[in-house]
């Protein structure tokens, strides 16, 4: 059964919540902590995770399982509609938000999705280009012999640029395979992946050697990368 790990102090949120993981066949385990989220996701399959914790910030339970090398997905609910503050969230290890007040159907529908990027790769799978290399089904990606950590999202976008490697991948489409959003969708979120997956590659966007920016088009991964 799926694990989903609940760090929330706020027992109007938490219950229902709860409740309505529950009803779509999910396991639920619920902390009011940040601590005690930190030490429960180890096995976790998804974490679900409130900025605003009475012990730690949320943003500082994100690192934290970040720095024990879980690549777990996150989930993060938090009422600070703030751009820094998501941008904060997310550079932490988050990988998509829900703003409160949320609707359950919307929040749900974030969970499935992040458990689809988890699961629903094809099995067995591995991608190559230069020092390159993703292990799809391990959800693992390699520059060399050293192991980038990576969130999901970052994955999933190195995963689709790879896939199409020495060719342009309009923005459109990443928004589309790695967000599931429509084309009208805003895409600054995506610059901002662009930029940390640049970083963790060693990549300098004003000379490239691993992702091209294309103007007016898309990104363009490199074929002798």
């Amino acid at each position: 059964m799926t694990r989903i790990v609940l760090v929330e102090d706020d027992p109007t949120i938490s219950e229902p919540l709860t409740r309505a993981l529950g009803r779509e066949g999910y396991d639920v385990e619920w902390h009011g902590t940040g601590v005690g989220g930190v030490d429960a996701a180890d096995d976790a399959d998804l974490v679900i995770l409130d900025l605003g914790l009475p012990d730690i910030d949320g943003v500082d339970v994100a690192r934290r399982i970040r720095d024990k090398g879980l690549q777990v997905p996150i989930l993060m609910l938090t009422a600070r509609a703030d751009e820094v503050d998501l941008v904060v969230g997310l550079d932490a290890g988050a990988d998509d938000y829900v703003t409160k007040p949320f609707r359950l159907a919307e929040l749900l529908a974030r969970v499935r999705a992040l458990l689809r990027r988890r699961t629903g790769a094809e099995p067995g799978g591995e991608l190559e280009v230069g020092r390159v290399r993703i292990d799809v089904a391990g959800h693992r990606a390699y520059l060399g012999s050293d192991e980038l950590q990576l969130s999901g999202k970052e994955f999933d976008l190195l995963h689709v640029l790879v896939q199409h490697a020495g060719s342009v991948v309009s923005r459109e489409q990443l928004m589309r395979e790695v967000w599931s959003a429509d084309a009208g969708a805003p895409s600054k979120t995506l610059d901002m992946h662009v930029s940390w997956l640049r970083r963790k590659l060693g990549d300098d966007a004003a000379s490239p050697q691993y992702i091209t920016t294309v103007r007016g088009m898309g990104f363009r991964f490199e074929n002798d990368a």
